[in-house]
């Protein structure tokens, strides 16, 4: 049987696994990568879905500047995420 704290910690993984990839993510906007390269491929392909619809929603309030702060409110959202997903499953056992 799969006990709270296995849920807990493999939801604390992901989400750190997940803050990694986006930092990689600012980094390769940074060094310019090849983009045939399958790490690169492999991290676009994991993070877009989470930075394109922070993206539309910065760009939507009103933002457009040069600086992109969607990595930075992508992470603070898979925190967040992160935390209510333990504080649910603590409240369902």
């Amino acid at each position: 049987m799969v006990s709270t704290s296995d849920i807990i910690g493999a939801l604390y993984y992901l989400s750190r696994l997940i803050n990694i990839f986006i930092l990689v993510r600012v980094i390769f906007s940074w060094v310019n990568p090849n983009p045939h390269s399958s790490l690169v491929q492999f991290i676009y392909a994991v993070t877009e879905p989470i930075l394109s619809p922070v993206r539309q929603l910065i760009y939507r309030l009103g933002y457009n500047g040069m600086i992109d702060f969607s990595p930075i409110a992508a992470i603070f959202l898979v925190n967040m995420g992160y935390s209510l997903l333990a504080r649910l499953v603590i409240g369902l056992w």
